[in-house]
């Protein structure tokens, strides 16, 4: 019987050993960054400190803003050029006629038919519309009006923009397109 008490405070013993036997070991164990430390203290002696002066604060002057009569700089705004006064420019108040919806390059002439001393031109649209036209009819979207109709070609006078807004005149013609005759 006294077997088994001796044994249990030999394992209670062990095990406080075990326990303590770490902190013991920490305790006499040298400081590992203990260099470290003195390297610091002595780059620390030799430092001087110096901190930089504060910059003057100039003070703060208002600005009178005066210029209200003047357009808003962040208000958006279409910039237009100056309007010229051209005695060219084209009557924006008439009807239009249907082939001044198209662009002059889209159109093609494709015939020509003559009715006493009248000449007219076959025009043929991207749409594959085809339109009767003669001198004095109007097409393309540069204001164009026929000005000649002959077997060969129909010749125009465009009315165009230059960048200062004044209208400016331009001849131009549409050809017979000649894979229309080869079919």
């Amino acid at each position: 019987m006294t077997a088994a008490p001796d044994r249990a405070a030999s394992w209670v013993r062990a095990v406080v050993l075990a326990a303590l036997l770490p902190i013991v070991l920490a305790g006499c164990g040298r400081d590992p960054n203990l260099e470290l430390r003195q390297w610091m203290e002595e780059q620390t002696k030799s430092m001087k400190g110096k901190v930089d002066t504060l910059p003057i604060v100039k003070p703060y002057v208002p600005f009178a803003y005066n210029a209200f009569d003047l357009p808003d700089p962040f208000k958006p705004r279409k910039i237009e050029p100056a309007r010229g006064s051209s005695k060219l420019a084209p009557d924006l108040n008439r009807r239009k006629e249907p082939l001044e919806a198209y662009p002059i390059e889209s159109l093609k002439m494709v015939g020509t038919l003559q009715q006493k001393q009248t000449m007219y031109a076959l025009v043929r649209t991207n749409e594959k519309t085809v339109y009767q036209v003669k001198a004095g009819n109007y097409m393309g979207q540069n204001f164009g009006i026929i000005t000649t109709v002959t077997d060969g070609e129909i010749r125009l006078r465009e009315l165009v923009q230059d960048s200062s807004g004044d209208w400016a005149e331009r001849q131009s013609r549409l050809l017979l397109d000649d894979q229309e005759q080869k079919k």
